[in-house]
């Protein structure tokens, strides 16, 4: 099964209403600032999406809103959690059935874990996934990753899982794309940390929250001449431009749903308070003068 996605496929955030309930136009509102803003592709279901605060009707509920509000206009993929193998096939099927074009598989939390455990386990739900599957590997915001090798081994044995997420240093990136021999398509995240140098290390794209991501989108179609030195300086621009609050945001998957979101929310003209889902970090008034300054200098998602 071919699949070699590219560009930038932001992750949606969760915006919860004064109820606590999931905020349907402020879903909606997102996802038409990422199409109308030139999102390659979307994604759902993901750290940033606080997936582990959300019941499995509300995953089901937000993969059922993205599809229709995408209505076919940009693909998506879905980030997959369960501690079973069963958990994760049930769930890449209804993904599939929703419109999705990729599954994004989360490590099980279960104990033991060692890597060849992990490995196995992806195996068997990318065996019986009706959707490509891509590996989230980020031991350092999940505890436990696949080095290298292994994912040489996993790709070579399921063909089906065409696709690696990290979430690391593009040193490391660069490391596992030459490791791999180009085999599997590789997107980074960390809220677009090190874009440039991702890109040269030969990422496929990124994977970021939608704080920043219109610049992410213009960096990207800049860099694809990658010989063109006045592209590349525009590039190097935009990317010294959104920095300094990638790196205030992006100090702990906290203070990215934290301060990231509001980022988000206020850029998208969404009205009211930004509500949390317990447990959360509680925003500071310094932060959140940050996050407004931050929000403010890059200006509206149109």
């Amino acid at each position: 099964m071919t699949f070699r996605p590219r560009g930038i496929w932001p992750m949606l955030y969760a915006f919860f209403d004064v109820n606590g309930a999931l905020d349907r136009p402020a879903m909606r509102r997102q996802v038409e600032a990422c199409v109308r803003e030139g999102a390659h592709g979307l994604a759902v279901l993901g750290l940033a999406t606080e997936v582990n605060k959300l019941t499995d009707a509300e995953r089901r509920t937000l993969v059922a809103w993205l599809a229709e509000d995408l209505d076919g206009r940009r693909p998506f993929a879905v980030t997959v959690a369960g501690n079973t193998s069963d958990e994760q096939i049930a769930f890449a099927r209804f993904a599939a059935d929703a419109g999705a074009a990729c599954a994004i598989l989360q490590p099980p939390r279960i104990e033991p874990l060692d890597e060849q455990t992990l490995m196995r386990f992806f195996g068997t739900v990318a065996d019986a996934s009706p959707l490509p599957v891509g590996i989230q590997n980020a031991p350092e915001y999940l505890g436990v990753g696949l080095t290298p090798a292994t994912i040489k081994t996993l790709h070579r044995n399921h063909p089906n899982v065409a696709l690696i997420k990290g979430e690391a240093p593009a040193i490391t990136i660069r490391r596992l794309i030459e490791e791999t021999d180009g085999a599997i398509t590789v997107f980074n995240g960390r809220g677009g940390l090190e874009l440039l140098d991702n890109l040269r290390a030969g990422c496929a794209g990124m994977i970021p929250a939608p704080d920043f991501f219109d610049r992410q989108v213009r960096i990207f179609a800049l860099m694809q001449s990658i010989d063109d030195a006045e592209n590349e300086s525009v590039a190097e621009d935009l990317y010294r431009e959104m920095l300094p609050g990638i790196v205030f945001v992006m100090q702990a998957l906290d203070t990215l749903v934290c301060y990231g979101k509001r980022i988000a929310a206020w850029r998208l003209g969404l009205q009211g308070e930004v509500h949390d889902r317990a447990p959360a970090l509680t925003p500071t008034r310094f932060g959140l003068d940050a996050a407004r300054r931050f929000a403010s200098a890059l200006g509206p998602l149109a």
